[in-house]
């Protein structure tokens, strides 16, 4: 591997949320000499539940994970050439797929002492459904250095900035780490060891822990403030276009009375037209007969 810091990575993000910063912390200093190295270390951003139970699993099983890709790339395929059929099929296979992985993924992390509710299971098999329906959410995903769970509407609107521990990620394959065979006739002797550096790491997690929130808490908040602003443009447009409508109504209104109105007059200048006609004819009788009188004369 090149990159000496996807290989610092790979190890970093295949060790336990416990263990990742205080592993971390230990690698920076490790590596003081090199600044630029130790401060790409330092940035790297632990994981939140959901992308460390899929990083455990691309780690524990990667040939399940690369099954889910394939079925992913296929069920791509498919839409792009419009094959109702296999499309249909593979949909179907999507979602009983990523829900099979997502219980043996569940499974794992319970190995590992680790319980998933299921909000977290749901942010696991979203993540994994994002893999199948966008190429760059396959490659992160396979990187195994999920720092946060993936979603996508397979419309490529997803955004990977900061889903990733490096940009350098997307096309790296995490290193397999199967979970090692317990001993059938040995039992492992437990013994508690007192961590001298127990309270310093603790305010480190809880800096961490902090840090953390607050990225979130950012993020939420540009969320929210892009969300009101959308709200507030439809709500002005939806107030336009009630006030065109009532507008319309009232012109509709005044056209239906001077409807009315003509309707009246039309019906007046009718009987009028009537009574001309027979005036008319009156006269020209009388007219006709004036003639044969004074020819008579």
């Amino acid at each position: 591997m090149a990159d000496p810091l996807l290989e610092i990575a790979d190890e970093l993000y295949s060790l336990s949320l416990a263990d990742f910063t205080p592993a971390r912390d230990a690698l920076v200093k490790e590596h003081k000499a090199d600044k630029a190295l130790a401060g790409s270390i330092k940035g790297l951003r632990k994981s939140s539940l959901a992308a460390w139970v899929v990083n455990l699993l691309v780690r524990r099983d990667p040939d399940q994970v690369d099954q889910v890709l394939a079925v992913g790339a296929a069920l791509r395929e498919a839409q792009e050439n419009l094959d109702a059929t296999q499309l249909r099929e593979f949909t179907k296979q999507r979602r009983q797929l990523t829900a099979s992985v997502t219980t043996a993924a569940r499974r794992m992390a319970r190995e590992e002492g680790v319980k998933v509710t299921q909000s977290v299971a749901d942010q696991v098999e979203a993540t994994l459904t994002a893999a199948m329906l966008e190429p760059d959410a396959a490659k992160a995903v396979r990187s195994g250095m999920l720092v946060t769970a993936l979603e996508a509407t397979g419309l490529g609107d997803l955004d990977l900035s900061g889903a990733v521990a490096v940009p350098e990620a997307l096309g790296f394959s995490a290193k397999a780490r199967p979970a090692a065979a317990p001993e059938p006739t040995e039992r492992p002797q437990l013994h508690v060891v007192p961590d001298p550096d127990a309270e310093e790491k603790a305010r480190a997690a809880a800096d961490e822990r902090l840090s953390d929130a607050r990225i979130v808490l950012a993020e939420a908040e540009k969320e929210h403030r892009a969300a009101r602003r959308s709200v507030e443009k439809l709500q002005a447009k939806t107030l336009q276009i009630q006030s065109e409508i009532d507008e319309l109504r009232s012109r509709v209104a005044g056209l239906e009375s001077d409807l009315e109105e003509v309707d009246e007059e039309l019906g007046e200048a009718e009987a009028a037209q009537e009574e001309a006609v027979e005036a008319v004819d009156e006269a020209r009788a009388e007219v006709d007969d004036a003639k044969a009188a004074r020819q008579k004369l």
